[in-house]
């Protein structure tokens, strides 16, 4: 069974866990909403998944730099990319359910339709049926899981989740998490602030707009998104390493969104990483490289060993396009729940740097000497680049990284072989190779740590393993995957022979102790 036969996120959630790729944060604190730390199996599969896409995108191209920028910014920095006014949206709780949800995306009913009411079973039909009438004194009838009597209001629509048209009044929710900068807590000065205008009998709005006043002068965010230092920092890219457009800046890091639902376990958290890239092009080549890009960021994650038949290119109706975009790609994966963005390729145009520029009042415009000027028809032309913008989740990367390599394999006609099995991609493997002696004994442990340090000065991840038999050693490493087992046993100092296993067959065969290293990395090139 593969990760698009029936896999449930509980597995991928149990296995995790168990085997140290992802634990709840601060969990034996009752843990964090939305919240995760990446254990030694997880840590590893990230920042090879992240030096995968940093080789591909950097190291073996000469049209893409990097960059590492901080995550706190000078706040006007959000006040020209829109992030600001742009990032707030208008949440409504489900009376019934529960559920938050953005407004705006809710599914529409007209006013007096009927709106039947569907919960996960039989038994939440129950007890929101019992809600219904005790909290909201609303009477409705149970059909199955479904509660019928219901009628959409006149707000036009009903929860996304369940279909109920019982909801709160919109608040609007900021989808950037502000900070403060400084040493002095300003929590003081708006305490003093908010006071003086109540007893200048100013009402609810205007003490907000004080509040507000007092914080702005030391309020930061974290960043939101990669993407808006690469504008910022595009001229001092320009200068210093006197690039030429089209090419691109490359960074990987943290993030941070007040995510209205955080859901899928670490595909939607309030905590994320990101692999952007921006891509300088000429005004009118936008088309042309976005085309370009969209293919060669859908080849890149199939050269993870991701299936084709779980990963498509979906182009952007003209609704879902961002306020800066006129053309967007997103490369979905089938996760458990469905098809869901993996990376987004998106046409920037020359939005970013108009506003940077704009904002700061400084020109972020690029001047090739060899171009012909469309104006004047001669050499010459200074412009505000296009941007195509390739923007994946390394997060989201792992989280579909486990589910493509996530299989259980059935036992044979005897009982024998079951077993659950990472089968990743060598490469983005935490282990490359474990280094198991048979027994304590015999000499064998002492060669079993001599490849282990042969391997590591190869710089080749290998681990030492003398715990438990051979076979639940076997089974340990299939459920983190290990890709290659190479066992130390009697016959060793005989032949100087080891066995090595591939996870996936599990085939065995006798090689030479000098040759370990070679056959490891000869599949790591693959």
């Amino acid at each position: 069974m593969s990760s698009n036969d029936s896999l449930s996120m509980q597995k991928i959630v149990s296995l995790a866990k168990r085997r140290g790729f992802v634990y709840q944060s601060s969990e034996i604190y009752g843990g964090l909403r939305s919240a995760y730390d990446y254990g030694p199996m997880g840590v590893e599969l990230k920042r090879n998944l992240m030096n995968e896409w940093w080789r591909a995108m950097v190291h073996s191209r000469e049209d893409i730099v990097g960059l590492d920028a901080s995550i706190i910014m000078h706040p006007k920095v959000w006040h020209a990319s829109g992030h600001l006014a742009n990032f707030a949206d208008p949440l409504v709780d489900c009376k019934l359910c529960g559920d938050r949800f953005r407004a705006d995306k809710a599914p529409t009913l007209a006013e007096g339709e009927p709106a039947p009411i569907t919960l996960a079973d039989k038994g939440r039909a129950k007890a929101a049926l019992e809600k219904a009438e005790r909290v909201l004194g609303v009477t409705l009838t149970r059909r199955g899981k479904t509660l019928d009597g219901a009628v959409a209001g006149d707000r036009g629509y009903v929860c996304p989740n369940c279909g109920a048209p019982f909801l709160s009044e919109e608040r609007q929710f900021n989808l950037m998490l502000r900070s403060f900068l400084g040493p002095v807590d300003p929590i003081g000065a708006v305490v003093a602030a908010v006071r003086q205008a109540v007893e200048n009998g100013q009402d609810a709005d205007a003490q907000r707009a004080v509040a507000e006043d007092v914080l702005a002068e030391s309020s930061v965010y974290l960043r939101p998104e990669t993407a808006q230092a690469m504008f910022v920092q595009f001229p001092n890219v320009l200068q210093s390493t006197s690039a030429k457009v089209p090419f691109g800046i490359a960074q990987m890091g943290k993030s941070f969104r007040n995510e209205i639902k955080v859901e899928h376990f670490i595909f939607r958290s309030v905590e994320f990483e990101q692999m952007e890239m921006e891509f300088f092009v000429p005004p009118g080549e936008g088309p042309k490289w976005l085309d370009y890009w969209k293919e060669a960021r859908l080849a890149w994650w199939k050269t993870l060993g991701l299936k084709s038949d779980s990963l498509r290119l979906r182009p952007h109706d003209d609704d879902e396009l961002a306020h800066y975009s006129d053309g967007c790609f997103d490369v979905e994966y089938l996760f458990p729940w469905g098809w869901d963005e993996l990376e987004g390729i998106a046409s920037r145009t020359d939005f970013d740097l108009k506003a940077h520029g704009e904002g700061s009042g400084k020109k972020l415009q690029y001047f090739d000497p060899e171009a012909i000027n469309p104006e004047t028809g001669k050499k010459g032309w200074r412009y505000m680049p296009h941007v195509i913008e390739p923007a994946a989740g390394a997060t989201r990367g792992v989280l579909a990284v486990l589910c493509d390599a996530y299989h259980e394999e059935e036992a044979d006609a005897d009982g024998k072989g079951q077993r659950t099995v990472l089968k990743l991609h060598p490469r983005l493997a935490p282990i490359k190779a474990g280094i198991l002696p048979l027994v304590k004994k015999d000499g064998m442990p002492e060669v079993a740590r001599k490849i282990v340090d042969d391997f590591m000065k190869a710089g080749i991840n290998a681990k030492y393993d003398a715990q438990h038999s051979i076979g639940k050693r076997y089974a340990r490493h299939d459920e983190v995957g290990t890709p290659y087992c190479l066992t130390v046993d009697g016959q060793t100092s005989e032949d100087g022979q080891v066995t090595i296993r591939y996870r996936d067959d599990r085939r065995q065969e006798r090689i030479k102790v000098e040759e370990a290293v070679d056959v490891v990395q000869k599949a790591l090139r693959v």
